[in-house]
Parts: structure tokens; sequence; C-alpha cells
């Protein structure tokens, strides 16, 4: 089928002016959480005058601007997320964050004027149109939870029939879709492991009963855990990122704190993982005259796409811009992405986007979350305008 647009390329092209001037807008007032107020503001700036529906919910600044073409037919949601990340930016770009402490460190200000893209060009051929876009731009993506606090605020009621979402990669070849069928991104859990023995001086050891060797062991006995009792096929990551116990060297404290992060690739994973970990560590402890104390906090889920929105997305991608531009990703990445919360209710996908620099080794450059983290601008062209044919096609088309 013929595209709506003699080529949405061209008109992303036209407009990439107006979307570097927003992303780097963006990017130098940085807002963390569910709350990005400054954001939001520059966001309805951007969509003035446009023809859509704007709606807001009473737990975060989010926000759904809907686009009703003549046609009745089909929704599709396209997602771009808002928040910023907890850190100093060091990169030294001349639109550097002006707020200490917050940094665009994974691209959400991209996501956003790219959305912001296809908003505009979508708008202009609504009369052609076969159904209704949802533009869906999200705070709280870092953690937050949120795309679940819009879902239950119904900002997204009813359901759309297909949802997408692109998300920029800094390590990957500059122009690059890539995406895969099945889990994409891991869930995330927060471990919190609390060890309770009893304190005493370091000089005497037996009068008292140290939490820090058996937190130690609890650590080791974890990855044992791992290779043993879950299946290489259904993989889970464990990682215990932080110890803390006792005051100064010569005092035995009474507790000790584990805090650790939880991946899996499947609720069945997930589940297991948890199971396994509320009985080992108060095993071990037990074992030792402690007690263990286990808290999970469920983060996100995991993040699964549709296999006909990929192979959608592929041909859309592959018709735009060549074969060469899409790639199939032989595995999952043990990130995490809370859009997961959408695809549980919604058939559709989420793609990354390479963002490196021209003649960049795109395997070295900082990643995701760095503080020295930078993009090539001008793949945002490429992002907004994939948005834009996803959009066109799949309300004439469909999966078909």
């Amino acid at each position: 089928m013929d595209l709506i647009s003699t080529d949405w390329r061209d008109d992303a092209e036209d407009i990439l002016p107006d979307l570097i001037a927003l992303r780097r807008a963006i990017h130098a007032e940085p807002e963390l959480g569910l709350q990005n107020p400054k954001t939001l503001v520059k966001i309805k700036a951007a969509l003035a005058g446009l023809p859509l529906e704007l709606r807001e919910g009473p737990s975060t600044t989010g926000l759904i601007a809907t686009l009703k073409g003549p046609a009745n037919g089909r929704t599709v949601l396209l997602r771009g997320d808002m928040d910023a990340l907890p850190l100093h930016e060091d990169t030294g770009l001349e639109y550097s964050s002006l707020t200490e402490g917050a940094m665009h460190a994974c691209g959400h200000d991209t996501h956003v004027a790219m959305l912001v893209g296809a908003a505009k060009m979508l708008c202009a051929k609504r009369d052609q149109l076969a159904g209704t876009v949802q533009f869906m731009f999200q705070p709280g993506e870092e953690g937050h939870h949120g795309a679940r606090y819009m879902l239950d605020d119904g900002l997204i009621d009813p359901l759309p029939d297909a949802a997408f979402a692109l998300h920029i990669m800094p390590n990957a070849p500059r122009g690059v879709f890539s995406g895969r069928s099945g889990p994409l991104l891991a869930s995330s859990d927060i471990l919190n492991i609390t060890v309770k023995g009893a304190g005493g001086h370091a000089s005497m050891p037996h009068d008292a009963v140290d939490p820090i060797p058996v937190a130690c062991e609890i650590v080791s006995a974890i990855q044992t855990m791992v290779t043993r009792k879950i299946s290489v096929f259904n993989p889970a990551v464990i990682t215990i990122a932080k110890i803390a116990a006792g005051t100064t060297n010569n005092i035995i404290p009474e507790t000790a704190h584990l805090l650790g992060t939880i991946r899996t690739l499947s609720p069945q994973s997930r589940a297991r993982v948890a199971e396994e970990l509320h009985r080992l560590a108060p095993g071990i402890a037990a074992a030792h005259g402690c007690s263990a104390e286990v808290h999970i906090e469920q983060g996100f889920p995991v993040t699964v796409c549709d296999d006909r929105a990929v192979q959608f997305g592929k041909a859309v991608v592959e018709d735009m811009f060549g074969a060469e531009s899409w790639l199939t990703l032989d595995t999952p990445i043990m990130g995490a992405e809370d859009f997961a919360y959408v695809l549980e209710k919604v058939p559709g996908a989420m793609f990354f986007l390479g963002a490196s620099h021209e003649g960049d080794d795109w395997r070295s450059c900082c990643g995701l979350h760095s503080n020295r983290m930078v993009l090539d601008d001008s793949v945002m062209a490429r992002g907004a305008a994939l948005h834009a044919a996803i959009a066109e096609r799949y309300l004439s088309e469909g999966f078909a």
C-alpha cells in the first residue's frame, strides 16, 4: 500500500529543526518521577493549534492527545516517556541540564520530541486517516510506574487496538531499528534482605551472633540458587548491589542489610525466584542462629512484544528505509520498561533506534543511564517518520 504522505521521511526531515529545539529545551530542564510540569508545558506548546483532544489524570502529569480521523475504525497508541534520571550530567553539551541532580540520560527527551513530530505529521493528514491515534506522553517511567498510573486513571479507556513505543539506543548502529517477538525486556523487582543477629565486641565474636558472614553466605547462596533452581532457558538475574552493616571497626552489629535487583523473563520464573528467596535466606540465617526477613518490591513486569506487531513494524521499517535498517535481536535485554503495563493489555511492540553519531564506534559509546551519554539528534527524523508510518498503516490494514 502507498503511504498517505508522499514520503514520511521527507516530512520528518522538514520538521527536524523543531524537534531538535524541543528535545534540547526538555534536556536542559529535566524532571523526575510522576510530576513533570515543565515538560508538560513544553509538550502542550508544541501541540498547540493541532486538532487533538487532550486528556489528563489526577495521579501524574501524563497526557493523552487523541487524533480522530473521519473514519471510525481502529485505534492505535504511540507512546513517548517524559521523565529523567537522578544523576549529575557530565556531557559538556551547550544544552546540558540546568537542574542539579537530574539528567535525561535515557533519551526520554528524544522520545517526546519524536512523538510530537509524529503528531504534527499525522494531524496534517487527518482527513485521510482510517481511524484514531492516541499519543501517550508518559512521566514516571524510571521506576515510578507511570504507565500503570495512567491506565488506572482511565486515560486509555477504552483501550486501543494496538500500541507501539520507540526507544533510542546509543550503543547501536546509527539509524537502525531493532526488536524481537516475545520477551524483549525483563521484569524488575527490588530485593531487600535484613539479617538479624546479636551485637557485641569485635574481639569476642563467640559472645555475639555476627550477621555479616551470614549475609555474605546468603549472597553466595543466591547465585547458586539461580544456577540450580532456575532453568537456563527461562533465566533470572539476581544482583546484590549493596551490603550495609556496622558502624566502626570493633563492634559486631546487630543487623546486616542486602539490597539488590531481580530480573526475569517470565511470570513463572519471577514467582519461582521469589519463592526460593523466601526459603533460602531465612534457612541460612537460622542455621547460624540469626533470622532473616525478605522483602520483594515488585517493579515492572516483563515487556512482551506481540509477534504480529513485531513483524508489522519490521515490514514498515524495511519499506521505508530498506532491509539494512532492521535488526532482529537474538536475545532479550535484561533492562526493564513500564510500557510492559500497556503491552499486558494491548497487542503491540517496542522498538529500539540506534542513535550513535555517524562514524563513532557505537560499541564503545557511553550507554543508557551514563552521565556522559550523548546522542545524534538527527536520528529523530527517522523515529518520528516510523511512528507516523506505523500509525497510518495500522489504521488502514491492521496487522495484516
